[in-house]
């Protein structure tokens, strides 16, 4: 699409009850990023309260027709994705802005790539549109859904705002509250009441839309007596989260296990374990509609009354099939319904099942089928290969869950954001115990497949040569485990942690693995960087497979001000509860590497990080640990995996915790504090 054009979503897909806008761009650093916000407007162009503004402290509607789902790592960079509900809009509302802003300092002409796409109920792009050129500003209006007559439709916009987020936000009505106490008083409406869906009344075209309000520039602000702080609207949740500290245990000593709604001692086999797994996950979706809500909406699912089946017995040729389970949403007297295929203990997808399901779906009139296992999707690199019988009227989309993923969204809900009833997050709390229990065979993705042991011997023995198709299923396997990592540490902190990819390494996924491949057989080294929400800079993490040692590391910018001899104290000073083998770098400007030492030697002699030559601009400092690397190919005590999430999770509860964040990261917990 280009600027200003519109289309009828009716005329694309004949699946558009909802529909999945992701926007998305990228940095050439890594580290850009932004936050998404969804407005509800009337007739009159405007909220009609501030529920109707939808961001990062308020991501989900009551009655389901908004949900921001969150960040997903793509090829080039991350994307933004927020799920509507579009049978679930309410009458009086006329249109949906999607914009997104940056924090204070940063603009979206730093970012690359700028693009809104939007594809319908089965997973199928529908439109694309693409920003050039943002420039100086930051919040960008993407685009709009709007009604006409009875059908939605979707502009592309691509406005941008001088002035932020609060600037935007007023325009359309919302009251920016410069409160900087931001008493959180408004309590979350009741979870478990599902209205029904409003109708679309039946009147003739409406007038002409109002016009996207124009950006207000600094001359307007002039005017404004006296001035605003630049904050965002206030909004609160109930919150129920167990407590930090445990409670202590009655029982006359360790060995006494406590009685768990969901037991795992009786698993015997891989079909046992199956069976176990998908009841459990299930009934649990049902009873806490916000995680049943959470995992589905990705997938296209209304928000709905949710009903969850296992052992469903459904007709196929001459032998009926029995999916693992099937999962109802019903809204406003429609079905949407999805096949579930289940996989546990590290056991593969078999496409002559999934094909199978597609089939059954596709006679019925089912709208999904999703596969859950332990593996880790890649992008495009699908786990099983489906035929899509594309002349079909009625098409199915294929979805597929990792059991990290689930953790991940259990986890959330329990440590950070909270379901609003102590019985559901008891819930929560034993489906979590019971994905990590040894047992369950829930456990993510556990193992580098075969390829790892001849790649590491071929690298030893320098006996691996480019092109070797067993270096790309290595380069693919580390791919998803760092994924998992970043599940794993985000669910731990309740920030956003993602993949970097940096812009230079391009854009399609299996040109850059390729690339990544070759790269493995020349250096020996993988290597992988992620986003952690809040921290200095980038982590690095870099696996050398000659040496079998783990690195993993921090670069922090040097201060704009002060001295350098005063940076280097500071900085050892912040590190008095890190571990006394942490290596500190100083980064220097036009040379490979400047002085450098391990923690225990530098704490006496800080001066030490300084170079010899006062002349030399200090440009940073790189911090990291080393350890050894896991032999086996799974997430044994002494395999690989368990090395890799053990490396990451040592560094940064004991390094990255101790650091500064940067100073837009301030800005952005300044700005945050006063909602």
């Amino acid at each position: 699409m280009t600027m200003g054009s519109n289309v009828s979503l009716s005329a694309l897909s004949e699946n558009v009850s909802s529909a999945i806008i992701s926007l998305g761009w990228s940095s050439p650093t890594g580290e850009g990023d932004a936050d998404v916000s969804v407005l509800l407007l009337d007739a009159g162009g405007k909220v009609r309260s501030d529920a109707d503004f939808y961001f990062y402290n308020n991501p989900v509607a009551a009655d389901g027709s908004v949900q921001l789902l969150g960040k997903e790592p793509t090829g080039d960079g991350s994307e933004d994705r927020i799920s509507f509900d579009l049978t679930a809009v309410p009458a009086d509302v006329e249109r949906i802005v999607v914009a997104a802003s940056r924090y204070e300092g940063a603009r979206f002409g730093e970012l690359d790539d700028l693009k809104v796409t939007l594809a319908d109920a089965v997973g199928e792009s529908l439109l694309r549109f693409v920003i050039e050129d943002a420039g100086e500003v930051s919040a960008i209006i993407f685009g709009e859904l709007y009604r006409r007559a009875e059908e939605w439709k979707f502009r592309a916009v691509g406005q941008g705002y001088e002035s932020g987020l609060a600037g935007l936000a007023t325009d359309f009505g919302v009251d920016v509250d410069d409160d900087e106490s931001g008493s959180e008083t408004a309590a979350a409406p009741d979870e478990t009441a599902v209205p029904a869906a409003a109708a679309v009344p039946e009147t003739g075209p409406p007038a002409m839309l109002e016009a996207v309000p124009a950006p207000r520039g600094p001359a307007d602000e002039e005017e404004t007596a006296p001035k605003r702080r630049t904050a965002r609207p206030r909004t609160a949740k109930k919150k129920v989260t167990p407590p930090r500290a445990p409670v202590k245990s009655l029982a006359e000593n360790e060995s006494w296990k406590q009685a768990r709604l969901f037991p795992v001692s009786a698993l015997k086999s891989d079909r046992d374990r199956e069976t176990r797994a998908t009841s459990v996950l299930l009934s649990v979706m049902t009873q806490v509609p916000r995680f049943g809500r959470r995992v589905t909406a990705p997938f296209g699912a209304p928000s709905g009354r949710m009903e969850t089946y296992t052992e469903v017995s459904l007709p196929h040729g001459d032998t009926p099939r029995r999916p693992d389970g099937v999962i109802r949403v019903e809204r406003a007297g429609k079905l949407w319904t999805a096949l579930v295929e289940t996989k546990t203990n590290g056991n593969p997808l078999r496409s002559d099942q999934v094909q199978a399901y597609m089939d059954i779906a596709a006679r019925r009139g089912y709208e999904a089928v999703i596969t859950l296992s332990n593996d880790v999707a890649l992008e495009g690199s699908p786990l099983v290969d489906v035929k899509i019988d594309r002349r079909r009227k009625h098409q199915v989309a294929l979805w597929h869950l990792s059991w990290a993923e689930v953790a991940h969204q259990a986890q959330m809900l329990i440590r950070h954001e909270g379901v609003g009833n102590a019985a559901r997050t008891w819930l929560l709390q034993d489906l979590l115990h019971y994905l990590q229990h040894e047992n369950s065979g829930c456990h993510g993705f556990q193992n580098m497949g075969a390829a790892w042991v001849p790649v590491r011997n071929g690298i030893s023995d320098e006996t691996l040569c480019q092109g070797d198709p067993r270096a790309l299923e290595v380069v693919e396997s580390w791919e998803r485990l760092i994924r998992q990592v970043c599940l794993r540490l985000g669910g731990e902190l309740g920030q956003k942690v993602l993949p970097a990819q940096r812009t230079r390494r391009g854009t399609d996924p299996g040109a850059r693995r390729a690339r990544l491949a070759d790269q493995l057989c020349l250096e020996g080294r993988l290597q992988a960087e992620l986003r952690v929400e809040g921290a200095p800079g980038l982590l690095t993490l870099s696996a050398d497979l000659r040496t079998a040692k783990l690195r993993t590391s921090v670069e922090i910018p040097a201060p704009e001000q002060g001295y350098p001899l005063t940076w280097a104290k500071r900085l050892v000073r912040r590190l008095a509860e890190a571990p006394a083998d942490l290596h500190v770098e100083t980064l220097v400007e036009g040379e490979t590497g400047g002085p450098r030492g391990t923690l225990e030697r530098l704490r006496p002699e800080p001066a030490d990080l300084l170079p010899k030559d006062n002349a030399t601009r200090i440009t940073g400092f790189r911090l990291s640990l080393f350890k050894g690397m896991g032999s086996g190919r799974g997430s044994a005590e002494s395999g690989f995996i368990r090395s890799v999430d053990d490396a990451v999770q040592r560094f940064y509860s004991s390094v990255v915790v101790h650091l500064d964040a940067p100073a837009s990261g301030r800005t952005a917990a300044k700005e945050r504090a006063a909602v």
